[in-house]
């Protein structure tokens, strides 16, 4: 396949993990057993010192998290689409993907260690079609 293939598929998944992800801001979470309302008001309300006059709860901390991997997600997807619709040579794009490829595979190891399927899954289409978009653009330039 084309590295061309590859890039497209590497920017579609970033964005709709973006996309999909910042979902998450719009549902409340509601608790189905006792445990689970104990839980959850801890985590909205127990606001632990921070230092420097900071007090957060470990809720705060989760939206601060999810915030900037929606970012992250949204930000590398947009610069891809940037560069590839303006048709920049390969070679300049070509090190852009290997780090788009560093970073997703790295966040794709945190996620199989951390997190649960869908972002697994989603990280892990990122880091393939970065990884096949940075192998192919190689054999097309030579």
């Amino acid at each position: 396949m084309k590295a061309s293939f590859w890039i497209r598929g590497t920017y579609i998944f970033q964005l709709a993990t973006g996309i999909i992800h910042s979902m998450s801001f719009f549902v409340e979470q509601v608790p189905a057993n006792e445990k689970e309302k104990q839980l959850l008001d801890i985590m909205n309300n127990y606001k632990m010192d921070m230092g420097s006059g900071i007090h957060r709860s470990m809720s705060e901390i989760f939206v601060s998290v999810s915030a900037c991997l929606t970012l992250f997600c949204l930000f590398g997807g947009a610069v891809i689409l940037l560069l590839y619709r303006k048709q920049i040579a390969w070679s300049a794009l070509r090190p852009v993907m290997l780090i788009n490829t560093i970073a997703f595979g790295i966040g794709l190891a945190v996620m199989i260690r951390f997190a649960f399927l869908p972002p697994i899954v989603c990280f892990g289409l990122i880091f393939i079609c970065s990884l096949m978009a940075w192998i192919t653009m190689k054999k097309q330039t030579q």
